[in-house]
């Protein structure tokens, strides 16, 4: 009875469990079907959306904004160039250096052998002595004129002494011929005593007139010094303008003289010779052109001269930064500025000269090299998108681009400063996180959807 109640059991427990099974299997065929139903149905949905969206290709603007570049060709020339002529004639006497040794500034380079401004040197210092010691002469002369002045002044004031006795000894004689009439005519002396007072008084007078005859002699003696002074200061003045005559032309001579030494105008390489030892060198003037006994090039720094075009002269400015890269020297470049510009442009090319100093520290670089040099003429920060990106543009600096939003393309606004021709720099309007159509087809419309296609070749779905 026990075992007949246990198999009873066992029958009833594996029936719960069928009727379990049963259960579950019907729970998940319903709702199973019913996912199945909605994804079949969100799937056929998008692909509805799919079929009406268009693709785009689509890019992120670049963070550091746009260069505005210019590459053009550049010409090595020299710094500072300079053609070494003679200005004297004369024999080449020696010749240090030759074609491509180096030199120093102010080392010489060549003697010519001039005799004749050597003599004319020697001349003109006989000269400049004779013209000194002539103006010693005259000052001595000078001194003799005031040495007489002196005795002059002397003898004057003797005269006028005298003079003044011999006014006062006639006054006396006077006063004694007065006495003695009175006397005579009282009878108290004789007679030949007032003749004799009056001889005595007529000499006196006659005394009188010689000492202010001597005065007038005196007087006109120092001026006749005095005169001879004056004449001795100019003597001593055109003696010392003599002086400084003879100098000049000595000072000349010796200049004539040095222009037979040549020197080396600066530290630099010599690139041409035009004579060699014991050749004549003809004096160069205007009206003849000889040539030039060296050429000196300066050769520690160079110019790089590029002609700018004209789209890109408005940009160009001194200062701007430049990287110079030369034929003859792949792979090296050498950074640099714009140092000069010329502000003008050639009508016939529309061309503008413009001047970059290079440094040649190293000494690679040699006059008359050839390559190219690209200049930064502008730069922007902020974003930067390609050209291609834009559909509709203004003078102004306004622009519009389409960007993916929600699934849709959205034509939106933006701020745009420097393009290159690649890439144009965004000053407002976008972030880099956003995506913007690359290439917008005419049929593009604000608010059309789309499936964008990254401009690296991935796929991606809004």
């Amino acid at each position: 009875m026990t075992k007949s109640r246990s198999g009873q059991v066992y029958v009833w427990w594996l029936s719960g469990v069928v009727v379990l099974l049963l259960v579950v299997a019907v729970v998940l065929h319903f709702t199973l079907g019913k996912t199945g139903t909605a994804a079949h149905a969100q799937e056929s949905e998008s692909s509805a959306q799919s079929s009406n969206a268009l693709t785009v290709e689509v890019t992120h603007p670049l963070k550091g904004g746009v260069q505005r570049i210019t590459t053009q060709p550049g010409t090595v020339q020299a710094y500072e160039s300079v053609q070494l002529v003679s200005a004297v004639s004369g024999f080449l006497k020696t010749q240090q250096f030759d074609i491509g040794d180096t030199v120093k500034n102010n080392q010489v380079l060549a003697v010519l052998d001039v005799p004749e401004l050597e003599k004319q040197v020697e001349e003109s210092e006989a000269t400049v002595g004779q013209a000194e010691a002539k103006v010693k002469q005259m000052e001595a002369h000078r001194t003799s004129a005031e040495a007489e002045v002196t005795a002059a002044k002397a003898t004057v004031q003797q005269s006028e002494a005298a003079s003044k006795s011999a006014e006062a000894w006639t006054r006396f004689r006077a006063l004694q011929l007065t006495r003695r009439r009175e006397l005579w005519a009282s009878r108290s002396i004789e007679e030949k005593l007032v003749e004799e007072s009056q001889e005595h008084h007529e000499s006196a007078v006659e005394a009188e007139r010689t000492a202010k005859a001597a005065v007038a002699t005196a007087r006109a003696q120092q001026a006749a010094a005095e005169a001879r002074v004056l004449r001795a200061d100019a003597d001593v003045l055109a003696a010392q303008a003599e002086v400084k005559v003879a100098k000049a032309k000595l000072d000349k001579a010796k200049v004539m003289l040095a222009y037979a030494t040549i020197t080396a105008p600066f530290d630099g390489v010599i690139t041409y010779r035009g004579y060699f030892p014991k050749d004549f060198i003809r004096a160069t003037s205007g009206e003849s052109s000889q040539r030039p006994l060296f050429t000196v090039v300066r050769t520690d720094r160079f110019r790089v001269v590029v002609q700018v075009p004209d789209r890109d002269v408005p940009f160009a400015t001194k200062g701007d930064e430049a990287i110079v890269e030369i034929d003859a020297l792949p792979g090296k470049k050498f950074p640099a500025r714009i140092s000069r510009i010329s502000r003008s442009e050639d009508p016939q090319t529309r061309l503008m000269h413009v001047e970059i100093d290079v440094e040649n520290t190293t000494g690679e670089i040699c006059q008359g090299m050839f390559g190219h040099v690209t200049i930064i003429l502008d730069k922007s920060n902020g974003l930067a998108i390609p050209t291609s990106c834009l559909v509709k543009r203004s003078d102004d600096g306004e622009a519009k681009v389409f960007v993916v939003r929600d699934g849709h393309a959205r034509l939106v606004p933006i701020q745009i400063k420097t393009d290159n021709g690649i890439h144009v720099a965004v000053t407002a309007g976008l972030t880099p996180e956003d995506k913007v159509v690359l290439n917008p087809e005419s049929d593009l419309t604000d608010g059309t959807p789309v499936v964008t296609l990254s401009s690296g070749s991935e796929h991606s779905s809004h």
